[in-house]
């Protein structure tokens, strides 16, 4: 019998499509110039797989097909991060059998939450494979982060792996027995049974789908580390953000104090959630109440800053629009947005030009969103016009008035959820009064809600408000 030769198969960076020719346009996801040459061993996808389930039970079990009534449907237990925003994000903890790929840019802090993370596990056996760290530099890390939070005892339950082979890190796994494994990062772990470097998008698909298997097979818990590409992807094919349960990216400016982490998929749990934490000389902290820290009183008095109350998942906060409108100096005016979708932006606009009678065609608009974070909760709209409006007409908005709503193309105000948890964040942080939709007064007007309420249906009437 003639034994299976190697091959060479094209791969699509973008969705891990591969075909045995070259093409410039991907067939399945559309993408150009996205098919890249790898040579493969014959084995591959069999041999790693199997690698994975022997070492989760010893022996390759066969799987058979159950009833619904077979399965037990009660609730997954979950692990306990110890971090109340970690467990936020993640749906309310890390859930048995499950693998997340944790990404972000270099030097954000993707080591460091994660290291800061499973040293508070006391009761879990963990091991934390580094195949970009030395165990030195690990130890380092640890004892720093250990000594900032006032104590000088390592977990003895951590244990720490600096290994690049998959075959071999299953070996370890197979030893130890952990309750939960950690991969920094999967770029850098390779398979023997894949002929292409390590980070490739064949080493990186294929040892992904291996640990998927252990993970599901032994029901441990799998941590992924991963890189991100120029464009803010998470680097490798497409199909490794499909094979996790749980993608979470690490965002941030490495020049400003704050970092968000942010669920883009979660099997189990809300994708709507975030994480709020402030980069220190200690670690990570976590941010219980961002809603101090979004607002500054360095703008009292100053035009074009006004406060919306916004909700990322269950989480009402209070941030600050900042905008500036000035006259264009080079004939076509601009338009930029930071943390604002800078179309939105420009239909705010005409609505303030068409319905009010405000004349901005010929105005440069700037548009910032505080503290770096990305807003697409429509209820700020009413907030966006009052900074740009105030801005133009040099006008400051009282600091004690903040506002929600969605404003609407003919001028109108529209009703925005959950409006009774807005309307309390803003009272418990002193503000005196609110702007809201006046749909959504029903049940609010004999409520003692500890702040005072303004009801509006358009733009107009908040105007007069805000402006006189």
């Amino acid at each position: 019998m003639a034994s299976i030769k190697d091959k060479t198969v094209f791969v699509c960076s973008e969705c891990g499509f591969d075909s045995p020719k070259w093409s410039g346009k991907c067939p399945s996801c559309g993408m150009w110039n996205t098919m890249k040459e790898m040579t493969v061993k014959a084995p591959t996808a069999q041999t790693v797989t199997a690698a994975a389930r022997k070492s989760a039970t010893g022996k390759a079990d066969e799987s058979r097909p159950h009833t619904l009534s077979e399965i037990d449907s009660t609730m997954e237990p979950r692990i306990d991060m110890h971090d109340e925003e970690l467990n936020r994000v993640l749906g309310g903890g890390l859930v048995q059998g499950s693998i997340v790929l944790l990404g972000g840019e270099p030097g954000i802090g993707k080591s460091t939450l994660t290291l800061q993370t499973v040293m508070r596990l006391q009761d879990l056996k963990v091991l934390y494979v580094s195949g970009e760290e030395s165990a030195r530099q690990i130890k380092m890390r640890a004892q720093r982060l250990a000594t900032a939070n006032g104590s000088n005892r390592l977990n003895d339950n951590l244990l720490i792996l600096c290994e690049t082979s998959l075959e071999k890190i299953y070996e370890q796994i197979k030893a130890v027995q952990p309750q939960l494994i950690v991969i920094d990062s999967i770029q850098t772990i390779s398979s023997e049974y894949v002929d292409s470097s390590a980070g490739s998008i064949t080493q990186v698909r294929e040892c992904a789908a291996s640990l998927l298997k252990f993970a599901k097979e032994s029901g441990t818990p799998v941590l992924l580390i991963g890189h991100i590409t120029k464009d803010g992807s998470i680097a490798g094919p497409k199909i490794l953000e499909h094979i996790v349960d749980a993608v979470l990216q690490f965002e941030g400016d490495q020049h400003y104090l704050y970092r968000i982490l942010r669920p883009i998929k979660n099997r189990f749990g809300s994708t709507a959630e975030l994480g709020i934490y402030e980069m220190l000389e200690t670690g990570l902290r976590q941010v219980s109440n961002p809603s101090e820290l979004l607002l500054t009183d360095s703008h009292q008095g100053m035009s074009g800053v006004s406060i919306a109350c916004t909700i990322e998942g269950v989480r009402p906060f209070l941030i600050e629009v900042q905008a500036l409108a000035s006259t264009a100096v080079y004939g076509t005016p601009q338009r930029s947005a930071i943390g604002f979708d800078v179309r939105r932006m420009n239909m705010l606009l005409a609505v303030l030009e068409k319905r009010v009678g405000f004349k901005l065609g010929q105005k440069d608009v700037f548009l910032n969103i505080a503290g770096g974070l990305k807003v697409s909760d429509p209820a700020i709209d009413l907030a966006v016009i009052s900074a740009i409006l105030s801005s133009s007409l040099d006008i400051a908005v009282d600091r004690t008035v903040c506002m929600t709503g969605e404003v609407g193309l003919s001028g109108e105000i529209r009703p925005v959820s959950r409006i009774e948890q807005r309307i309390s964040e803003a009272a418990k942080l002193g503000f005196e009064r609110i702007i809201i939709p006046k749909s959504n007064m029903h049940g609010l007007e004999n409520r003692q809600l500890g702040i005072g309420l303004i009801p509006v249906t358009k733009v107009e009437e908040a105007f007069k408000h805000l402006f006189g």
